[in-house]
């Protein structure tokens, strides 16, 4: 298959997954060192057929195609320009790893094996006016290492060395998206200790030779995980002030907020917005 029709195809897919909705979302794929090929503006990418895949350089000039390459091409030069490892990226709006950014929470905890064995930590991108150099430069403090990345108040961006992994990942990612939000209307997740994410690094390097994220890297995640303010009792969390407002929201007023290396935080919701969220999910 050529890289044009699977553009076409995993654009189809990321629509019918519902992971974008009526002309939302963009996917591109490199087509060799000087070259990409991305949707185009204003279509639907449910859509899509070979038409309407523009073909660009690294600097943005439209080279072929009819129509206007995705308002977010931005996005896309930045990680081809960055890392010669990345052949593909699919901006999407899964809902529930958008909620997660809108929430102003990120995926940097090691809680599932797959997602810290393909994807790693994803990191919280500061909110960038969409088409603008803010959105592309909000992804700058994590390029260098990131496999994925969620964008606060507005989705997800994934790569990989082709369209299949880059596509899987935004998958995997809305995944356990979901999977995080029911493990805590139940109670909360469990973090995987240091010395479980070491085995898994360890089998991982001698099956597949990825190895573990360095120690610059390591420190790099604290970055942006904490997004702490001020207070007259110390530091807060957003997520804690958010969270603090869903429990009230649901009937459960009285919330002490958690010191920052508190990883057993309960979540206690109605039994209706309980039901609300699963009907979504299976829906």
């Amino acid at each position: 298959m050529s890289l044009i029709k699977e553009l076409v195809k995993y654009s189809n897919r990321t629509y019918e997954k519902g992971f974008v909705a009526a002309t939302d979302g963009n996917l591109s794929v490199r087509l060799d060192k000087n070259r990409i090929a991305i949707t185009k503006s204003g279509l639907c990418k449910g859509d899509v057929t070979e038409s309407d895949i523009i073909i660009v350089d690294l600097n943005g000039n439209k080279l072929e195609g009819n129509g206007k390459p995705s308002s977010e091409l931005k996005i896309h030069l930045l990680a081809y320009n960055k890392r010669k490892d990345i052949n593909a990226v699919v901006h999407s709006h899964p809902i529930f790893a958008t909620a997660f950014a809108t929430a102003n929470l990120d995926f940097t905890d090691p809680i599932f094996p797959e997602v810290i064995l393909t994807i790693g930590p994803v990191h919280l991108c500061k909110y960038g006016t969409p088409s603008t150099e803010e959105l592309p430069n909000s992804m700058l403090p994590f390029i260098e290492n990131s496999w994925a990345m969620i964008f606060q108040n507005h989705g997800s961006v994934t790569f990989g060395s082709d369209l299949v992994s880059a596509y899987n990942r935004t998958e995997k990612l809305e995944h356990a998206a979901k999977t995080i939000l029911v493990s805590r209307l139940l109670g909360g997740e469990n973090v995987l200790n240091q010395k479980d994410v070491n085995k898994l690094y360890e089998i991982a390097e001698k099956t597949w030779g990825i190895k573990p994220p360095s120690e610059s890297y390591n420190s790099q995640i604290n970055y942006n995980k904490d997004n702490i303010i001020p207070s007259g009792n110390g530091e807060i969390k957003y997520s804690e002030i958010i969270e603090a407002n869903l429990r009230a929201r649901a009937g459960n007023p009285v919330f002490n907020y958690p010191n920052n290396t508190n990883r057993n935080k309960k979540y206690n919701f109605s039994k209706e917005l309980i039901s609300t969220i699963l009907l979504d999910i299976k829906s």
